[in-house]
């Protein structure tokens, strides 16, 4: 009985110290580091595998994360060149490359990371006057990252990125702020407004200009085309009338019907409106001639034969007077 106790005993303290040496093997994992004293000393940093610790001689001092880690700093008030105070807020993106400086370099890491960026914002600032800190972002960022990045190296810590994220300036001052901004917008709606009009006079000037130029070229046109109408209607009626008179010339056409056409001239000349009529010489010998015959041949008509032949013989002579009178007049 006693033997048997004695071999579960032997048993139970193989397994548990079985049991205990496996708890001493530790797996190391992907973009983790363990730092491992021994004897309360630094011994070693542990890569990715398995690994043993001695038992009552090895132990891990500090699990370290190799990957980018990002913190974001509470709001810091920070007093520009122009004494305005206004609170900014930070983020930094930093790395460990040391696991062995980042755990026996400094207490506390992060808690000295916001430290060294407040004062050192409160540096940067402090050179810039308040327009400067809110538009140089850029350059507040450059330089917090490289005076960082310089401060960390002993504590094995890489500053990748400073960002400034926000800017907050007093109250008053954000009011004046918006007062400028607004009066800025005005003013630029006015000159666009001004432009504008400029812009629509000029058009409609030149949409003026353009059209008297349009409408003279038309009314120059149309009087061009009427003008080149008349010519051809002219040069029409005297084609008309020259082969009028080569019709007539080649009818041989005598005086007696160059004599009626005068009368037909003279008709239409006595329907108009005037007055004063100026007659050719040789149209009123033709007159004359006319209206004496006719009353020769009333008279006749009137008297007896014998004083009808009388007459007939003076008539002859008168015809010949009034004859001798058309020719000399004419």
């Amino acid at each position: 009985m006693t033997g048997s106790f004695g071999i579960i005993l032997t048993i139970v303290i193989i397994v548990v110290i079985l049991v205990y040496l496996g708890t001493r093997f530790t797996i190391v994992t992907q973009a983790n580091r363990y730092i491992v004293e021994r004897l309360g000393g630094y011994y070693a940093t542990w890569d990715v595998g398995i690994h043993f610790l001695i038992p009552f001689i090895d132990r891990t001092k500090l699990k370290v994360s190799i990957k980018e880690k990002v913190v974001d700093f509470d709001p810091q008030p920070v007093i520009t060149k122009d004494n305005v105070t206004m609170q900014i807020d930070t983020v930094v993106f930093f790395q460990i490359t040391d696991p062995k400086l980042y755990t026996y370099g400094v207490n506390f890491p992060i808690k000295a990371i916001e430290n060294i960026t407040a004062t050192t914002l409160r540096n940067i600032i402090g050179d810039l006057e308040l327009d400067e800190s809110l538009t140089s972002r850029d350059y507040i960022n450059g330089k917090m990252r490289n005076i960082l990045d310089e401060a960390t190296d002993p504590w094995g810590i890489k500053i990748n990125r400073v960002e400034v994220k926000n800017i907050i300036p007093p109250k008053d001052i954000r009011e004046a702020m918006e007062k400028q901004m607004r009066a800025e917008r005005e003013k630029r709606q006015v000159i666009l407004s001004a432009e504008g009009n400029k812009r629509s006079s000029i058009l409609n000037a030149e949409g003026e200009k353009e059209a008297r130029i349009l409408r003279a070229d038309g009314e120059k046109q149309t009087r061009i085309l009427e003008a080149q109408g008349q010519a051809e209607a002219i040069r029409s009626v005297q084609e008309a009338t020259a082969k009028g008179i080569e019709f007539i010339k080649g009818a041989g056409a005598d005086e007696a019907f160059l004599r009626l056409e005068a009368y037909k001239a003279m008709e239409k000349v006595a329907d108009g409106q005037a007055t004063k009529l100026i007659i050719p010489s040789d149209l009123q010998g033709i007159a004359g001639l006319t209206s004496a015959m006719a009353e020769s041949f009333k008279s006749e008509a009137s008297l007896p034969t014998s004083e009808a032949n009388k007459l007939s013989g003076d008539s002859s002579s008168n015809k010949t007077k009034s004859k001798a009178s058309y020719n000399a007049k004419k």
